[in-house]
């Protein structure tokens, strides 16, 4: 028996489970401490109804949005380091139970970062939005074009390209809207380093104000 063989039956022995029940175990993904901690949040303070959702990565997470958009309901379900993928995964218990009035969506930052396609990157929008509109079919989505920085600046024109994929996409499906942020985030055709944390990647204050500046007038 190979050392393989020895380990199964030992966790077979140990866990009472058929190799092919053991075999059908969810994985658990490196963000589910994040998902169950809005979860447990949502059972200590009821989340507000009609909101508009704020998701996906850390440009959310790290948004004041009450600050930014007071009087408006709003619910901020960003978790830092993930992809749009991570979002279409969680969408039924980050997003669609929400019921939101509006979802505004940001990633792709890090998807081109960790090497994935411009395509890539439309399809995962793609696959989100299914996850969306199988409980949500008419709730508006925007998706905020990925940023320029200057910490990843050399990833620019592949940023560029998957924005022009996704503003194609959501120009031809009813419901969707492209926000784009790059050009006021520019100028003489670099990033605005005054818009950026020390890290020049996360926005400071003034980067957040004219985001939310970009933002207000969809949810009108």
């Amino acid at each position: 028996m190979s050392r393989f063989s020895q380990l199964v039956a030992a966790l077979v022995f140990v866990f009472g489970l058929a190799p092919a029940a053991w075999a059908e175990q969810p994985k658990t993904s490196r963000f589910e401490k994040e998902i169950t901690g809005f979860e447990e949040a949502d059972k200590a303070k009821a989340p507000p109804k009609n909101a508009v959702l704020f998701v996906g990565s850390s440009s959310i997470r790290l948004w004041k949005l009450e600050q930014h958009f007071g009087g408006i309901p709003v619910i901020n379900r960003g978790f830092g380091g993930s992809q749009i993928a991570d979002s279409a995964t969680y969408a039924h218990r980050i997003i669609t139970k929400y019921e939101p009035k509006m979802i505004v969506f940001y990633a792709g930052d890090n998807d081109i970062a960790s090497g994935k396609s411009p395509q890539q990157v439309r399809s995962d929008f793609e696959a989100l939005v299914k996850e969306v509109r199988s409980k949500l079919p008419k709730t508006p989505i925007v998706f905020i074009a990925i940023k320029p920085s200057p910490s990843r600046w050399k990833f620019f024109e592949n940023q560029s390209k998957a924005n022009a994929l996704v503003a194609d996409y959501c120009r031809k499906n009813e419901g969707l809207h492209f926000l784009d942020v790059v050009q006021p985030m520019l100028r003489d055709g670099q990033p605005r380093p005054e818009l950026f944390l020390k890290d020049q990647l996360h926005l400071n204050e003034d980067g957040y104000r004219l985001w939310t500046e970009l933002v207000k007038p969809l949810l009108k």
